[in-house]
């Protein structure tokens, strides 16, 4: 049976990961949740400093939403971290603090779909089924030699249809973990280890020597670019910086007033009309400072930020919006562009 070559293999060669040394699913739903759209290698240092600050549920809900993003910062896709948050408050007061484990509850809870769910409820739970991430949807494509769009919602059934065909009950969460590691290691999506492989003998597209052409993608459009402005005020010593809206890009974290420039907009007149919108404020903008870039999942960005100055007596602190030293930049949680925004002016300042 391939499934029984399969965990063979994985006893002996599988991953040694931080999250899979302890039997707690609280850790196994943070380690998921990382890993959405993120490399396992990225995932490690975050992960140890965000279990050792934030160790339960309990830990994570009762913790400010501001510390849990400065934990995430760097990490991107900062809904994840948000709805994590949100989510472990919900576990604190409906489920005594425990993750609870019926598929229907699991996705009622902010930031797990069907994914999540099912890689809790097999890696967590150990209940039969199947997690469709990418590792395993290669793996399956290749070895049913299915020449199909695994992203279509029914090649994803048909592909859990047969996955399901192979799991050993019982062993769902070595099964999927095993896949996932085999992905990783063996089965790659360019030039898999195909000797090496303990599925070689059941592998389809193998056999019809299609490995290297699946899974079939159909060709993705370029991101488009969007261009921004950002402004950098100082007052004393202080530095404004503003909070992003929670249900906006980058929601909940910190930054220098700014934003994208409409069609037909100098640089200057969208600072200009950005910090009147934002703060109500006529500014002086005196040069600009050297431009950053940053790619996101859907669109590149490239900011421009300028130097600049105006009344800025009547500005006060208040929820969204705070004065802050140049040495206190890294206290609060940052987007990429900010931060590297932070970065170029504490370096001006000790130039």
């Amino acid at each position: 049976m391939p499934s029984e070559n399969l965990l063979t293999w994985y006893s002996e060669h599988g991953r040694d990961l931080p999250w899979r040394r302890i039997s707690d699913p609280y850790a196994v739903w943070v380690s998921e949740i990382m890993l959405q759209q993120t490399r396992v290698d990225t995932v490690h240092p975050y992960y140890k400093r965000f279990m050792a600050r934030f160790p339960n549920a309990a830990a994570l809900a009762e913790a400010p939403l501001e510390e849990v993003l400065l934990m995430w910062e760097g990490l991107g896709y900062y809904a994840r971290a948000r709805n994590l948050h949100r989510a472990a408050r919900i576990i604190v007061e409906r489920y005594d603090g425990q993750l609870p484990q019926s598929e229907q509850e699991l996705n009622a809870l902010p930031g797990i779909g069907r994914y999540t769910a099912d890689a809790l409820r097999a890696i967590a739970f150990d209940q039969n089924t199947l997690a469709l991430e990418g590792n395993l949807r290669r793996v399956l494509t290749r070895l049913f030699d299915l020449h199909l769009d695994p992203r279509r919602p029914e090649v994803e059934r048909e592909l859990r249809r047969r996955g399901m065909s192979i799991l050993p009950r019982g062993r769902a969460s070595e099964f999927n973990q095993a896949l996932m590691d085999l992905g990783a290691l063996i089965c790659t999506p360019r030039s898999p280890a195909c000797h090496a492989c303990p599925l070689a003998a059941d592998c389809l597209a193998l056999r019809n020597g299609t490995q290297e052409q699946l899974p079939f993608r159909q060709p993705k459009r370029p991101p488009p670019l969007r261009h921004a402005v950002a402004a950098v005020l100082h007052e004393n010593d202080n530095f404004l910086i503003t909070r992003r809206p929670e249900d906006g890009l980058l929601g909940g974290l910190w930054g220098f007033p700014g934003g994208f420039i409409e069609d037909g907009e100098s640089n200057r007149l969208a600072l200009i009309r950005v910090l009147k919108e934002q703060l109500g404020l006529k500014v002086d903008i005196i040069n600009p400072l050297p431009p950053l870039g940053h790619a996101y999942t859907h669109f590149r960005v490239n900011l421009q930020p300028f130097a600049c100055r105006g009344r800025l007596s009547g500005l006060r602190d208040r929820g969204d919006m705070r004065w802050v030293k140049a040495e206190d930049l890294d206290s609060v949680p940052m987007g990429r562009l900010d931060r590297m925004l932070a970065r170029v002016v504490e370096r001006t300042l000790h130039d």
